[in-house]
């Protein structure tokens, strides 16, 4: 029987609340989608010093001190999700349509005077919905001689025969939901040795059994392998990811001289963020047969929460005589309480000597109806923004961004505030720095209609070894994951201004690729199956409605 040692197996031993979520969960929650207004987006983005636009509350909070009258808008959109993988010479695509209540702000500007230097103060609320989850996407394939049996028993090793017994192995701070799941289905056993061990190694009638040699033989309960014969094969991967997540900003603004501004938002966040995974894996003889051994794994995952940060921000415009605006923003971690509901489903096929079997194992069997909840803090990384803008006439405007995140500093907390070291340990191993480039322009034809177009770049936060460790007692189930590599937003823009009312419409696609993995295969640092080609596009149509008075 093949034997695999995966860098999980050698996890150090923590308390179960660590085993809630991963770094690839928390990188998807933390990171944000170009959003907002049609008029910011048609702009990639790039608004934090020309201001004037409600989404600029979320970037830079002085944008919102710009503003000379009140403003109100709403702004909707369609989208249009695909997600194409490439694996072993075959392409697989998924789509996801879906219409969008992307944001709803209102703005009240209120002139002080001319007599000292504070001009206007300013209020503001949004509400931007910044990151969607929704997205489906599907696999299969040969594996390489891998399964993901071999995770399962690799995250077994020192599990001995009183732990299985002795306890619920669904609710427990010993044994991970991979762990239980591959014992009950039938899907690992002890490996066999000679080495004298507690533990004989008997027939179906008690009596101990014997290698050709003679020595007797021992059940290893250090080590565990894979209990099904022959050659892996993907029959199919299937997620469904949907949700997202909220943020309602409340802002403050101060204009100084019509030349500095100076903005402060509280910003407060709704997590809700759902994923489905079906992993359908059957074991093979070397012409390609099926041995009729084989499994079908569902998870069922979803994290919600809330969460809130401080933003604070300013633009100055350093030359009374030019256009020229320089801002600088930097932004708190977002503190969020989140709470991991998780449920698992198998179904394993497996033989008893010549007798075939099925097993069902269904994590609400062991938990009384329910699933497994888990609360738990995560802080997610500082920003820091610089951003440009310039004026000529009143024609054209161009803005210019830099932006930085790092991934790294990502830290997770159980709910009595002690820190999670195996969370917090592999986001400085997985992560990095990310860098955001955003530039737009905008130019008016006519007073009243104007021409848009915008670019937005983000590297990547994974480094290039990352993988989906998880601790021996992880309640994780889906053991997928992606390394998602830059992410490139083109957007274009059309905009019309009334006396009062105005509409804008804007189009973004969207396109980021990244290496994805059915499961943890490493071996000795090297990750041993082969990567599929993951090519996640968007595209997406906004249009905001507004009237200024």
């Amino acid at each position: 029987m093949k034997k695999i040692m995966t860098l999980t197996a050698l996890a150090m031993f923590v308390s179960m609340g660590a085993g809630a979520q991963t770094v690839y969960d928390a990188t998807n929650i933390a990171s944000k989608d170009l959003s907002g207004t049609a008029r910011f987006v048609g702009m990639g983005g790039a608004m934090g010093a020309l201001g004037g636009d409600i989404s600029t509350i979320g970037t830079n909070p002085a944008g919102i001190g710009i503003y000379r009258s009140n403003d109100i808008v709403a702004s909707f959109g369609y989208s249009i999700t695909d997600v194409e993988s490439k694996y072993g010479g075959q392409t697989f695509n998924m789509g996801k349509n879906r219409w969008n209540f992307d944001n709803a702000g209102v703005v009240f500007s209120t002139k002080v005077g001319n007599v000292t230097s504070l001009r206007y103060v300013n209020f503001a609320f949004n509400y931007q919905k910044v990151k969607s989850f929704n997205r489906n996407m599907t696999m299969a394939g040969d594996l390489n001689g891998y399964s993901q049996t071999y995770q399962m028993a690799a995250m077994s090793d020192g599990i001995t025969p009183e732990m299985w017994k002795g306890s619920n192995p669904f609710n427990t701070d010993d044994i991970g939901w991979l762990s239980a799941l591959g014992w009950e289905g039938h899907l690992i056993n002890p490996s066999i040795t000679t080495d004298k061990t507690p533990y004989p190694y008997n027939d179906a009638d008690g009596n101990q059994i014997k290698d050709e040699e003679g020595n007797l033989l021992y059940e290893n309960y250090n080590f565990y392998t894979s209990a099904l014969g022959g050659y892996p094969y993907l029959r199919e991967f299937r997620s469904r990811e949907s949700g997202g997540v909220n943020q309602f900003d409340f802002n403050v603004s101060f204009n100084f001289n019509d030349r500095f501004y100076l903005g402060f938002t509280i910003g407060a966040y709704d997590v809700n963020y759902n994923k489905y995974t079906l992993y359908d894996e059957d074991f093979r003889t070397g012409n390609g047969e099926p041995t009729g051994s084989g499994y079908i794994l569902e998870s069922f995952n979803k994290v919600s929460g809330a969460g809130f940060d401080f933003k604070l921000g300013a633009i100055v415009r350093p030359f009374e005589d030019s256009p020229l605006r320089i801002g600088l923003a930097i932004h708190t971690p977002t503190f969020y309480n989140l709470t991991w509901s998780t449920s698992a489903y198998l179904v394993s096929d497996w033989y008893d000597g010549d007798q075939a079997m099925t097993t069902t194992v269904n994590s609400y069997d062991y938990l009384n109806g329910g699933d497994m909840k888990q609360e738990y803090q995560m802080n997610t990384p500082w920003t820091y923004n610089l951003s440009l803008g310039y004026t000529v006439g009143t024609q054209l405007a161009l803005g210019a961004e830099y932006e930085y995140k790092d991934y790294s500093t990502t830290k997770f907390y159980d709910n009595n505030g002690n820190k999670m070291e195996w969370q917090t340990g592999e986001s400085e191993l997985c992560l990095k720095g990310v860098n955001t480039f955003r530039i737009g322009a905008e130019y008016k034809v006519i007073p009243q209609f104007a021409l848009r177009a915008g670019y937005n770049y983000s590297s990547s936060a994974f480094k290039k070894d990352a993988i989906k460790a998880l601790p021996i007692e992880s309640i994780n189930t889906d053991t997928d994951y992606a390394n998602l590599k830059s992410l490139s937003n083109y957007t274009l823009g059309i905009g019309y201004r009334g006396s009062a009312f105005y509409a804008d419409l804007a189009y973004k696609y969207s396109v980021q690729k990244g290496d994805f993995y059915p499961f943890d295969s490493s071996q000795d640092g090297e990750v041993g199956l082969t990567a599929a080609k993951l090519t996640n596009t968007r595209s997406q149509v906004i249009l905001s409605l507004g009237m200024r008075f």
